[in-house]
């Protein structure tokens, strides 16, 4: 019976300016997976150069296994029947995360000043984050999210400024909504862009059936256009409609 460790042979970029990120991460997975790591280093261009033309690679790094070469980090991953990331693929990943902490904010920041974490002043400060955070993710690009924006929301097919307007309107709305001043300002701002929202979105996605990218995170995501979407939009409906009811709600 043959107990010998078993053993990987990994070539990666170490420069003096750069440190392949993915030659660490092929490296930390051979190890946790229980191999011995011969760490061959490639330090400058021409020797990096010089190795993908010897072993007919593109790029680096590369791990060799029993003598067969495996390839990159993705190779690798796939070598050991792990899931390998598809960036093009729609995923709900980047509004879970979002909402998530953003709840978790609001229950924090509800409970150091009340006491407890869960209270209408809870809801109503998850509702006003969540337009801040999501007016933020627009706001990293706001030539991309007014692009995307373009596919679908019908004020902006009629005025093309409009995308660039939405992102900072939006954080206007959440910011005074959190802070529970100016609420004649607030209140209409939220229910003008909510609603143009939520009718822009129905009719693309439950009348007209297109498959769309949802904007709502920005203008990078690869979230589907649809149930995210009309629920931010709602959330501000909902949200400017309560204040509006009940002046001194976010008192």
């Amino acid at each position: 019976m043959n107990n010998a460790t078993p053993t990987a042979v990994l070539h990666r970029m170490v420069m003096p300016g750069h440190t392949c990120p993915y030659g660490l991460k092929a490296r930390h997975l051979l190890k946790s997976r229980g191999y011995l790591v011969e760490d061959h280093l490639l330090t400058t261009r021409a020797e990096t150069d010089r190795f993908k033309a010897e072993h007919g690679v593109a790029t680096t790094p590369q791990t060799f296994i029993d003598g067969h070469r495996i390839g990159g980090y993705d190779d690798l991953r796939r070598h050991f029947g792990l899931k390998v990331a598809d960036p093009n693929a729609t995923t709900y990943r980047p509004v879970i995360a979002l909402f998530a902490m953003t709840a978790l904010m609001a229950m924090a920041a509800a409970y150091a000043v009340d006491g407890t974490a869960i209270s209408i002043r809870a809801a109503e400060w998850f509702i006003g984050l969540s337009m801040c955070v999501l007016a933020l993710m627009k706001l990293q690009n706001v030539d991309k999210f007014a692009t995307m924006f373009l596919n679908y929301d019908l004020l902006a097919k009629r005025w093309v400024p409009y995308g660039t307007i939405y992102p900072f309107a939006e954080g206007l709305a959440g910011v005074l909504m959190v802070a529970g001043v100016l609420d004649w300002v607030s209140i209409p701002v939220a229910l003008f862009i909510g609603t143009i929202g939520a009718v822009s979105v129905f009719k693309a996605v439950y009348i007209d059936r297109r498959e769309l990218k949802c904007a709502c995170v920005g203008g990078d995501s690869n979230v589907p256009l649809g149930f995210v979407s009309l629920t931010e939009n709602l959330m501000m409906i909902a949200m400017a409609l309560w204040m509006a009811a009940s002046p001194m709600a976010m008192a």
